[in-house]
């Protein structure tokens, strides 16, 4: 191999070597703001009730059920009655919850956004496409 060749192959190894510096860098950077965004995610709750304050509803991050108080005024609706006010107040705390999700997650995802993807310049290393789609989202940060 020639010199010239073999020096043009140091600089391009060395230029690679910095790029991929700067992006572990970078990343290391966001896994602070990354973990304390899961845990907040994690830690959602949002309330909800019923117009006339007999049914109160609490639901967790995924807009599950987490905690259902009745007064002794729901229990004198008829059944159809009652589950239809449960139904909503369910619905509302579950859209509190996507409020508080979106608002969250926004300032991350834009944050991954202007941040270069490792894996376009090494094949084999993982992306954030998956990160990306999952705070958006679209996916199981797993799947």
């Amino acid at each position: 191999m020639d010199r010239w060749k073999r020096e043009g192959l140091l600089s391009a190894n060395n230029g690679l070597r910095n790029q991929v510096e700067h992006l572990l860098d970078a990343y290391e950077q966001k896994q602070g703001r990354l973990t304390e965004a899961y845990r907040q995610l994690e830690a959602i709750r949002a309330q909800a009730g019923s117009p006339d304050r007999s049914v109160e509803v609490t639901v967790d991050s995924a807009g599950v059920l987490a905690d259902l108080t009745l007064t002794t005024a729901a229990m004198r609706k008829t059944p159809d009655e009652l589950a239809r006010i449960i139904v909503e107040a369910v619905q509302a705390a579950a859209g509190h919850v996507h409020e508080q999700h979106q608002a969250l997650i926004a300032p991350v995802a834009a944050e991954l956004d202007d941040m270069p993807e490792l894996a376009d310049i090494m094949p084999e290393a993982s992306g954030l496409h998956g990160m990306r789609a999952y705070l958006r989202g679209e996916q199981n940060p797993r799947g």
